[in-house]
């Protein structure tokens, strides 16, 4: 992210052949705010650190659900990582958060354990 320029160039490029961006551990090391101004993303992610206390820490559900009210306003969508409790599940379903992942949902499969998995899925 040195060259923002050369940066934003390739990222656009890859959106227009129909990728979709996200940025990664938001809230943490070298996602920033300014970012969602100047890169065309898609998608923020909410680092685990955040989601994994819903439920048990107020300070951190104040920044989840500030994260995805952001997001929104911004035209973005949000995924949770690290969501692995009900509890967690409910508040970000309550917040609107379009996507998670984490043990709630399932343990890390295989490639070709995946269709398996989403047969059995309820």
């Amino acid at each position: 992210m040195e060259d923002i320029k050369n940066s934003q160039a390739a990222l656009k490029n890859l959106r227009d052949l129909g990728f979709k961006l996200f940025i990664d551990d938001f809230g943490t090391g070298y996602s920033s705010l300014s970012y969602l101004r100047k890169l065309p993303v898609d998608y923020i992610k909410i680092d685990q650190s955040f989601v994994m206390s819903l439920g048990r820490d107020d300070d951190s559900a104040a920044i989840v659900r500030s994260t995805i009210d952001l997001a929104h306003n911004l035209g973005l969508e949000v995924v949770a990582e690290g969501v692995e409790f009900e509890v967690a599940m409910g508040m970000l379903a309550e917040w609107g958060c379009e996507e998670v992942q984490g043990y709630c949902i399932s343990k890390p499969l295989l490639g070709g354990d995946f269709q398996e998995w989403k047969q059995n899925f309820h």
